[in-house]
């Protein structure tokens, strides 16, 4: 059977320093132990969370999200075709689907649809993980031709130890 195919946005590896969460940083620390770690599943980011980790403002916690890219192994998914994904990143903006402030989360589905991954996993409820959001998308992206179902969920989502 095919590895489900995973994109990880920036709130993933951030939640694995959040002292102020604990309960999302135990999940999210046994999340990159269980599934990424042992590659259970094919797991990606893109250089929009490079570029994010590298806005962390505290220079030594930017070294150490960054250092979880390289630790894990995480491979980097090419913003290709550009004009494609910046169109349909725009496509979620003018539809009210993510705000213009939040772009950058326009792109990280932008990027999973077009490079076709199965899941976005991700802590930001607001902008992304949340059943009405995915609906949303998956609105946008039929109008727009992609027809390949994405899901949007939390990491706790796609911890299966069947």
């Amino acid at each position: 059977m095919k590895k489900l195919r995973i994109y990880l946005d920036t709130s993933v590896i951030n939640f694995l320093f959040a002292d102020d969460a604990p309960e999302r940083k135990a999940i999210t620390a046994e999340f990159f132990a269980d599934f990424v770690k042992p590659q259970v599943y094919a797991v990606w980011i893109s250089p929009v969370v490079i570029r994010e980790l590298r806005r962390t403002r505290d220079a030594a916690k930017r070294g150490q999200l960054l250092a979880v890219v390289a630790d894990y192994g995480l491979a980097l998914l090419p913003l290709e075709p550009e004009e494609e994904i910046v169109a349909l990143a725009a496509a979620y903006v003018r539809e009210g689907v993510i705000p213009q402030k939040k772009y950058d989360d326009a792109l990280h589905i932008a990027v999973s649809t077009i490079q076709e991954l199965d899941v976005l996993v991700s802590w930001n409820f607001e902008h992304l993980a949340n059943v009405n959001k995915e609906r949303r998308v998956s609105v946008v992206n039929q109008a727009n031709g992609y027809f390949r179902p994405l899901r949007i969920t939390t990491p706790l989502e796609v911890m299966s130890h069947e």
